[in-house]
């Protein structure tokens, strides 16, 4: 009877294993690679770049550029090539981004010197968050939980919550905190941190508009760490589809770069 027992025991455990659903958590790499899908074109293209700065809501400041970014085959991160439209006194200036390297070419001195990626470009916007990035390539995901928070427009979103952490030289960030669309897997905000653990920005992704094949965030809020009126808006239009040379993105190129 003991014998006998423990066998029905036995099978009725092994029945209730296999009833049980084969779930597995999703990949938190796989998740951070699908939100780049839909922050950036998988294909060179042009896009024009507004940058808008504001202090206690008043614009204090604003710029326009124009990027032309395409993917490096042998690394899978983007070279990018902004070139400054406006205000008249930065236009014809130009900005490159291509592996570890970026530089900043002023054609009225013809002289173009090395830039961080973590150096202010206008308000609380950095030389990196005006070039094309694949954050899956500069960073290590750790899937963190499901949250439910407010996304740009003040409408409350299921999110999954990603921890990001510098895996490359050319991250801008140590760390960054990212929220995707649970089920989309867009991207509603992320918070951006020093090497000291300091809290450098927030940024809400919003206005989502159909963008060369997908629903893409045409703006970013971002919100600096320490004093919350100063706000700057990077607006993305205009997204083109074009074959871009690879020539452009060498810095040797920069002084015979011409205009569209």
């Amino acid at each position: 009877m003991i014998r006998r027992s423990l066998i029905t025991h036995a099978l009725r455990s092994a029945g209730a294993a296999f009833a049980l659903p084969l779930w597995a958590a999703p990949d938190p790499q796989a998740l951070l690679a699908a939100s780049d899908a839909i922050r950036n074109p998988n294909q060179a293209f042009r896009v024009t770049v507004t940058i808008t700065e504001f202090e206690r809501g008043q614009q204090v400041d604003a710029s326009t550029l124009v990027s032309y970014a395409r993917i490096i085959e042998s690394s899978g991160q983007y070279a990018s090539l902004v070139r400054f439209v406006q205000p008249a006194r930065d236009t014809g200036k130009l900005m490159l981004k291509a592996g570890n390297d970026m530089w900043f070419f002023d054609p009225g001195t013809k002289a173009s010197v090395r830039i961080s990626p973590q150096q202010r470009l206008l308000g609380q916007a950095s030389n990196g968050d005006v070039v094309t990035v694949n954050f899956a390539r500069d960073y290590k995901a750790t899937l963190t939980g499901e949250e439910s928070i407010q996304d740009g427009e003040r409408k409350t979103r299921r999110s999954l919550k990603l921890s990001l952490n510098a895996s490359s030289e050319d991250a801008t960030y140590a760390s960054i905190e990212l929220w995707l669309d649970a089920n989309s897997h867009a991207p509603i905000k992320a918070r951006f941190f020093a090497d000291s653990a300091r809290l450098l920005k927030t940024a809400y992704y919003r206005r989502f508009e159909l963008q060369l094949g997908a629903q893409r965030p045409t703006e970013t809020v971002i919100i600096d760490g320490l004093n919350p009126q100063a706000v700057t808006l990077v607006r993305f239009s205009d997204y083109v589809a074009r074959s871009i040379p690879a020539s452009w993105f060498q810095r040797d190129f920069l002084p015979r770069f011409q205009p569209e």
